[in-house]
């Protein structure tokens, strides 16, 4: 190796403000600034939710769009990553709160079908790997919707199909799995999640997660209800493995899709430690002398499974220093530390005034790279 100083930029999006490959350009620019010959490697990063397509499109996987179903029927243009026969499938590209119409919530009706549709896109691209990445949804529907686009029937007592949504689930009379598409037992399906909700009660899908789709009070009692009835429908098809899914970590994620996940196979794992590996941190991270990681929010959720803890842990057991990058930093120095993480360096420190932050944050984000190549590389 050369004697050139590596820096590896690994940082997950600024919500609102920039996207991950941004941050990364913005933090290489202003590094080169100080020092000019420095070696700078990208790698954008998420942790399943949204962006994750995006990052994995960054690090040299094909981009594939393909016409689905919106949460709410509509149609929508949903992506998803393509490299070799390994597939990432982002729910929140079909399903997310973002595909709803301005100012629209529908927490009983949203429906998970279209999340069904990208997976079976990914199939017909010939994924035998498929990293299915959940977060951001709309929805909270225990993933009826998506398995029924694979192929799955579920009835009402006159033989008619549920109405779309979870709160359509309070009609379930029988659930019929023999139609699922005969692919998906050949398929590596890993559920990335930074989630470890089970499907219902009062750490389920909908108490935890409900409220932030638009779910009243009331509306939350509804889907509770009507996806344990959903759990409970399924033990005549599949036994007692539906029970044990419904209180499985990861079953309450991203409206209790991760349940429907379960049902067709799926391995859960947390969502940053997948996409490392699909990323190929690990030979980077080699390369490096300084990592830097960040979001848009360094704070206690930061903590549980979020990019940047993800990448600090793995950097300190590869024994590299770690700074990160954020818009607001809630977290004490020692906690940081502890974490894994050296300094954090928010934009709030170049330019107290938060709108400004968010309005101007590619400028401002510069001028706290030429921070830290001052206090790290100088």
């Amino acid at each position: 190796m050369d004697g050139t100083r590596r820096v590896l930029v690994a940082a997950d999006k600024f919500k609102g403000s920039l996207t991950a490959v941004e941050v990364a350009e913005r933090v290489a620019a202003g590094l080169r600034r100080v020092v000019p010959d420095l070696g700078v490697e990208a790698l954008p990063v998420a942790d399943g939710g949204d962006g994750t397509v995006a990052a994995a499109v960054a690090a040299g996987f094909e981009r594939r769009e393909v016409r689905v179903a919106g949460p709410l029927g509509d149609e929508v243009t949903a992506a998803f990553a393509l490299r070799g026969d390994t597939a990432v499938v982002e729910m929140a590209e079909a399903s997310g709160l973002q595909r709803l119409p301005a100012g629209v919530l529908a927490p009983l009706t949203a429906s998970t079908y279209g999340s069904g549709e990208l997976l079976r896109a990914a199939l017909d691209a010939g994924a035998r790997t498929i990293v299915f990445g959940v977060g951001g949804s709309a929805t909270t529907d225990g993933g009826a919707g998506m398995l029924s686009a694979l192929g799955a029937r579920f009835l009402n007592a006159s033989g008619e199909p549920v109405a779309p949504g979870g709160g359509g689930l309070a009609d379930l009379a029988t659930a019929d799995l023999s139609g699922l598409d005969a692919r998906l037992s050949g398929v590596e399906l890993v559920l990335a999640s930074d989630v470890d909700n089970p499907l219902t009660g009062p750490k389920g899908a909908p108490a935890v997660y409900g409220p932030q789709k638009g779910a009243s009070p009331q509306d939350v009692e509804t889907l509770d209800a009507a996806l344990a009835h959903f759990a409970k429908v399924l033990e005549d098809v599949v036994g007692g493995k539906a029970a044990e899914y419904a209180a499985s970590p990861g079953a309450g994620a991203a409206g209790g899709i991760g349940y429907g996940a379960l049902l067709l196979g799926a391995r859960f794992r947390p969502g940053i430690e997948v996409m490392l590996d699909v990323l190929g941190f690990a030979p980077a991270l080699e390369r490096a002398d300084l990592v830097i990681t960040g979001e848009g929010s360094l704070d206690e959720q930061t903590l549980h499974g979020k990019a940047p803890a993800g990448v600090a842990a793995a950097a300190r057991a590869a024994g590299k220093e770690v700074v990160a990058v954020c818009g607001r930093l809630a977290l004490a120095p020692e906690t940081l530390g502890r974490a894994g993480i050296r300094r954090a360096y928010p934009l709030t420190d170049v330019e107290p005034d938060v709108a400004k932050c968010i309005a101007e944050a590619g400028p401002i984000l510069e001028r706290v790279a030429e921070r830290i190549a001052r206090d790290f590389l100088g």
